[in-house]
């Protein structure tokens, strides 16, 4: 039996100048209001992205348009070289696979244990049928996020920060290339959102993944990001790492940084 951790040691070495995701000139309105205006991005195959922007900038539908749920207006978002705007509904499906999306909420079935959340992947998109090999996909992920004390309890029976953490071992069991975290810390404390950061981390050093990381929380932005772009009034201003840009001399820009000081 092939473990998770053996298939994504045989795929083939990750070529870090590989561009995974292309976001070029991108615009997208609702009804009169310009919600994105010409967006460049470029998210390199193991690289960790975080976007930082202020509430209702745009950011989430900026990674709505990366997996199809919204087209661009105008400009093309490729994935994996592929325009994703010319995708037939199969094709999206298949592209779905590769993508993990993690949102605010954790997103689990309240009314499923955590295993049962777990499985659910497994047996309804990858189809699998043998016990023994789903239940070592299970508890390999679960380890792997801390929760395997937790595999047999109810989602109202864990903490927030259990609750993304469950969330982010569902959809890791799939194995995506690319990992969308919509603001990952959001609702809770310090420390329990710097042991989330530290996860996020920990699992791109682990399966190798390319991520874009929507936040507003500077010690997570600090802590998983290569590389940092900001977003203000629907376009991308600046672009850096965390040390580069904490050192701007733009007021805006320095405002992100002055909330950790």
């Amino acid at each position: 039996m092939e473990t998770a951790e053996k298939h994504i040691e045989q795929r083939k070495p990750a070529d870090k100048n590989e561009i995974v995701v292309d976001i070029d000139h991108i615009s997208k309105s609702f009804d009169t209001k310009n919600v994105l205006r010409d967006i460049n991005l470029k998210l390199k195959r193991g690289e960790n992205v975080v976007v930082l922007g202020k509430s209702g900038q745009g950011k989430s539908v900026t990674i709505q348009c990366i997996v199809g749920l919204l087209t661009p207006d105008n400009g093309t978002v490729k994935v994996f070289g592929e325009d994703v705007s010319q995708m037939n509904e199969l094709q999206l499906k298949e592209l779905r696979t590769k993508i993990g999306f993690l949102f605010q909420s954790g997103a689990l079935y309240d009314s499923m244990t955590v295993r049962d959340n777990m499985e659910f992947p497994l047996t309804r998109i990858k189809r699998l049928t043998d016990q023994n090999e789903i239940d070592q996909k299970v508890e390999e992920v679960l380890d792997g996020v801390g929760l395997i004390d937790a595999i047999d309890k109810m989602p109202s029976d864990l903490s927030g920060g259990m609750r993304k953490r469950a969330g982010l071992a569902r959809t890791l069991i799939m194995q995506p290339e690319i990992m969308l975290y919509d603001e990952p810390t959001t609702g809770l404390d310090p420390i329990t959102s710097r042991e989330i950061s530290e996860l996020i981390l920990h699992m791109q050093q682990k399966y190798k993944t390319s991520s874009i990381i929507i936040t507003h929380d500077m010690e997570c932005a600090r802590i998983t990001a290569d590389r940092i772009v900001i977003m203000n009034d629907g376009e991308y201003i600046a672009e850096g790492s965390y040390e580069e840009l904490e050192k701007s001399d733009d007021e805006f820009i320095r405002s992100f940084f002055n909330q950790t000081k």
